[in-house]
């Protein structure tokens, strides 16, 4: 504070009346130390003199520079910061794999680490497939849906902490996947959508082994299936990363939330890759296929301690996921859960705790 640095036994009580010997502003030192019955000017931030353990703000003083009336009585210690008040030596301050936010950016630049050793943000191509498939600001013909993957899935991939990269739309040819799959290379991920599953005019997963190896095609779990992860060999002995999710827009952003994101996460240093999962009341039956694992779209209700469905779960119902704020993770065995079953929930609105 701006004021009178004292010693707090001078003002333990009020009026009184303290001879000033001198003034200290920020980024200055002070001249002497202060004894008793002495006060000196200080300006905020800058050091306390010697014998001083108090500062009296100069709204409680009539502002003098010679003899200073204190006004009101002041406690000791008021208005002092203690070196080692944030850090104290040998703390450990921040460790691998944590998140620089501002926060941390602030207290780096504190310690005088102006760069600090980062793992680079992860690059991610983003390519959706099908010669259905037209820009948003186009007006779809017969036959043609807007493209909304692209869009869903690099503001995903952003959110993540990680770069997006947007390729153009990939028509449903083997050359020009292979085409479009060697530009993206240059990325360290690829995340494509649509074009995974054994239609005639699905070539992800022949192009993919051709260019690299698939390690993982289809899933038990609905809606998302039909996802393939993989790898595409590129320069020397450079690989990279293929994430082959469905068309679906539902399937596409849950598949990622699930699947894609945690890996990013990882691909990026974090430690901590996983949402938070809770138990919660079922408000709403839900019908499932008994041989997979259902991820229903819901809103939890903390307070409460209880989730109800967003509305119909179609997978092509992109409001479904619009409107959730989690995830209900429902096994394979079942087909159906009725309400006021406790379910598990998977809370996507919060950071990853483990």
């Amino acid at each position: 504070m701006d004021g009178y640095a004292v010693r707090g036994a001078d003002v333990a009580t009020a009026p009184v009346r303290l001879r000033v010997i001198g003034s200290v502003a920020a980024g200055g030192m002070p001249e002497r130390a202060v004894g008793a019955g002495e006060a000196m000017r200080i300006m905020t931030g800058a050091p306390m003199p010697d014998g001083t353990d108090t500062v009296v703000r100069v709204e409680d003083t009539d502002d003098r520079t010679d003899v200073v009336t204190i006004t009101a009585a002041t406690k000791t210690g008021t208005s002092i910061r203690q070196a080692g008040e944030d850090l104290k030596r040998g703390m450990t301050v921040l460790t691998k794999g944590t998140v620089l936010r501002p926060a941390e950016i602030g207290v780096l630049a504190s310690l005088g680490v102006p760069k600090p050793l980062v793992i680079a943000r992860p690059r991610v191509a983003v390519l959706a497939t099908g010669d259905e498939i037209v820009e948003p600001s186009e007006v779809p013909g017969p036959g043609k849906i807007r493209n909304s993957n692209s869009y869903s899935l690099a503001s995903a991939i952003w959110t993540a902490g990680c770069g997006p990269w947007m390729r153009p739309v990939v028509r449903d040819t083997p050359d020009s996947l292979r085409a479009a799959l060697r530009d993206a290379m240059e990325a360290d991920a690829i995340v494509t959508s649509g074009g995974v599953s054994v239609g005639d005019h699905d070539w992800v997963k022949p192009v993919v082994s051709e260019m690299g190896r698939i390690d993982v095609w289809a899933i038990a779990i609905r809606p998302g299936r039909p996802l393939a992860f993989g790898e595409l060999r590129a320069v020397g002995d450079r690989t990279v990363p293929i994430f082959g999710l469905p068309g679906n827009p539902v399937s596409a952003l849950l598949t990622f939330e699930l699947f894609v994101r945690p890996a990013l996460l990882k691909m990026s240093g974090r430690t901590k890759l996983f949402r938070p999962r809770v138990q919660a009341k079922l408000l709403d039956p839900v019908d499932k296929p008994a041989e997979l694992r259902f991820f229903a779209r819901g809103i939890h209700d903390a307070s409460a301690g209880t989730v109800r469905l967003t509305g119909p779960q179609g997978s092509g119902i992109l409001r479904s996921m619009s409107l959730a704020n989690c995830l209900l993770d429902l096994p394979e065995g079942p087909t159906s859960c009725a309400a006021g079953e406790t379910v598990t929930v998977i809370l996507m609105d919060h950071p990853e705790d483990h």
